[in-house]
Formats: C-alpha cells, structure tokens, sequence
C-alpha cells in the first residue's frame, strides 16, 4: 500500500523559508516521476516542482530561483526547500508520485505566509 505522508507546513512571514518533507512508504521515489503541487482556497491545484526518474527538475515560473525540490539518498522522503516565501504562496502543499498511470497523494500540508 503506497502512502505518501507530508510535514513541515506552518505559518511564517513574508520573506521567510520552510521546508517541506514528504515521506513515503510502500514505494521508492527513485522509480516514479515525483512532484509537489498546492491549492489554495477557490483555485485549482497547481504545479509547483516536479522530480523525475531521470533526475531532471523543473519549476513553475512563480516559486523558479526560491524553491528547491529533492529527495534523500535512500530515495524514501522527498523535500521542498521554500525560500522568499510571498503571500501569494499560501496554499495546501501536496505531494505526488506517478507512474504509467498510477498517481498517488499525499494529504496535504498548510503553508501560510502572512505578517
């Protein structure tokens, strides 16, 4: 049974950073295409960063140069460094894995920037 298990949300200032952490178990990151996406209230879910099989990283214009998607060397916890953190950044996180098909969601982690 996969299942992807997110933390590290919380409320934090503009300009600030967090780090996000998703956890898997039933499944190692390295053999899916990984990625982190958010929604905050009244819109529809978004891409923020994705981490494919293949190693390569890509970004939505809007978090490009403050966020940094990763995983750790045993391939099981995926992150998300959030640096300059900006108001319009709060939303749910949540973080996805897929393959041929089969895509996987984590619950999801508030992040809130605000003064």
């Amino acid at each position: 049974q996969v299942q992807l298990v997110e933390s590290g949300g919380g409320l934090v200032q503009p300009g600030g950073s967090l780090r996000l952490s998703c956890a898997a178990s039933g499944i190692i990151f390295s053999t899916y295409d990984m990625g982190w996406y958010r929604q905050a209230p009244g819109q529809q879910r978004e891409l923020v960063a994705i981490f494919t099989r293949l190693g390569r990283t890509n970004y939505a214009d809007y978090v490009e140069g403050r966020f940094t998607i990763s995983t750790d060397g045993a391939k099981k916890t995926m992150f998300l460094q959030m640096n300059s953190l900006k108001p319009e950044d709060t939303a749910v996180y949540y973080c996805n894995v897929n393959r041929n098909g089969r895509s996987y969601w984590g619950q999801g982690t508030q992040v809130t920037v605000s003064s």
